[in-house]
């Protein structure tokens, strides 16, 4: 690396903080105060049981809750790998969640939105192997779906906070 390009390297965090960047949870970041305030409503089935243990992963269990997050999950389920002998390769598992932030004191709704996202898995194997890829495919959305939601969290933090 020539000297130039350290120099160039080394400044960037300077630029980016004369710029207004501030880390998401650094001192002046409103992301932190996301860790234990929030509340996820009771998961009622598998899907919403894998959503709610990822963002208490992410987000930590609320231990003095500010906000309840509800949720509606949707999935469905397509065939996209088919041979030209008919036989399914390949199965596809789309899921959107619609998910809403209420403040706890006052009732309001103070963020939401939509996330969507796509897996997949393949149909070969015993059956046994396809019902367990099956599984960690709607699993692997659910963990993708929550990690959406709390990016978009973590990006208006600074606006709650």
């Amino acid at each position: 690396m020539s000297s130039s390009d350290r120099r160039s390297f080394l400044l960037a965090p300077l630029a980016l903080a004369a710029c207004g960047f501030a880390p998401a949870y650094g001192p002046s970041g409103g992301a932190g105060a996301l860790q234990g305030s929030i509340r996820a409503a009771e998961p009622r089935d598998k899907a919403a049981f894998d959503l709610v243990a990822r963002l208490e992963e992410r987000l930590g269990r609320a231990v003095a809750p500010r906000f309840d997050l509800t949720y509606t999950i949707r999935t469905q389920t397509a065939r996209v790998g088919i041979t030209p002998d008919n036989t399914i390769q390949r199965f596809q598992i789309s899921g959107t969640v619609d998910w809403s932030l209420i403040d706890i004191a006052s009732g309001a709704r103070v963020d939401g939105g939509q996330v969507q996202n796509v897996a997949a898995w393949s149909a070969t194997g015993s059956t046994i192997a396809g019902l367990s890829a099956e599984e960690d495919a709607a699993r692997r959305l659910m963990v993708m779906l929550a990690d959406q939601i709390v990016t978009r969290l973590i990006v208006s933090a600074g606006r709650r906070a």
